[in-house]
């Protein structure tokens, strides 16, 4: 699996580079998060942290050498009670969460750079992001901040998965089982892959899982397996297509976010 290019991984600079570093209001400091939980039997518990290193590594690497963007040491660990009745799921409270993620970006903040990207790929924590942002936000206003999900940029998805896949298979099915065969092949047994879909949800009914109007649930009301989606159907060459096009996406957002000026509601225009 590839690791950040060296020189844009903030670890290994030093102090005195970070102090005298010119453009820190634009700079893009990044930090990718995963989980380590359970993924069913023919996953690793690695498996969101290892797509965030793995999209955001390959991003880094044909991004514009003009643009300066750099990459923090992963978050391994996340919130993921929601796996905690299954074996090897490590999980940590929301209000560590919170602390953890408060406590890095202040220090973004104190080394002077203003641009912080929270790049999760766990779908067990997106909340914690945006209240940790806003909050954030509101504290420092020229601090800007992005709370963001790996898979939300434009990716080849749609074109290579199922209607029901793409609604239900959320969890160690087609789509990460595909892009785990294309990052860390050696640690996905296709022999254990299963095919599950969830058990019980409402008919005829404006809730659902995770709909405009969704209900609160954990994987054990859902799978036996701990899976969710059709894993069977993975294969590399669905991995190595979603790889692509989640790192161009990426490529592209890291961009964006390196020309971003947060907008203002006062000023000049006004009549």
């Amino acid at each position: 699996m590839n690791y950040f290019p060296a020189d844009r991984y903030f670890a290994y600079l030093n102090s005195p580079a970070i102090a005298a570093m010119g453009d820190k209001q634009n700079a893009v400091i990044i930090q990718p998060m995963g989980a380590i939980e359970q993924h069913g039997a023919h996953l690793p518990l690695i498996v969101d942290a290892a797509i965030s290193i793995g999209v955001l590594a390959k991003a880094l690497a044909q991004l514009d050498p003009a643009i300066a963007a750099y990459a923090l040491p992963p978050l391994y660990y996340g919130k993921s009670n929601e796996h905690s009745t299954f074996a090897g799921t490590v999980t940590l409270r929301t209000e560590t969460m919170l602390a953890l993620l408060t406590d890095i970006a202040e220090s973004v903040y104190r080394a002077g750079f203003r641009k912080l990207v929270l790049m999760n790929s766990h779908g067990g924590q997106p909340q914690i992001l945006e209240i940790v942002a806003r909050d954030l936000h509101e504290k420092y206003p020229d601090f800007c901040l992005f709370p963001l999900f790996t898979w939300r940029v434009p990716n080849v998805a749609k074109d290579l998965l199922t209607a029901k896949e793409l609604e239900f298979g959320i969890h160690g099915g087609d789509a990460e089982t595909s892009l785990m065969l294309a990052l860390l092949p050696e640690q996905v047994d296709m022999a254990q892959a299963v095919t599950e879909y969830p058990y019980g949800l409402p008919k005829d009914s404006m809730l659902s899982m995770e709909g405009a109007n969704p209900f609160a649930w954990v994987m054990r009301d859902l799978s036996r397996s701990g899976v969710l989606g059709d894993a069977k159907a993975a294969t590399k060459e669905k991995g190595d297509r979603l790889l692509a096009s989640l790192v161009d996406g990426w490529t592209a957002l890291i961009t964006d976010i390196y020309k971003f000026e947060q907008p203002k509601a006062y000023g000049d225009h006004l009549l």
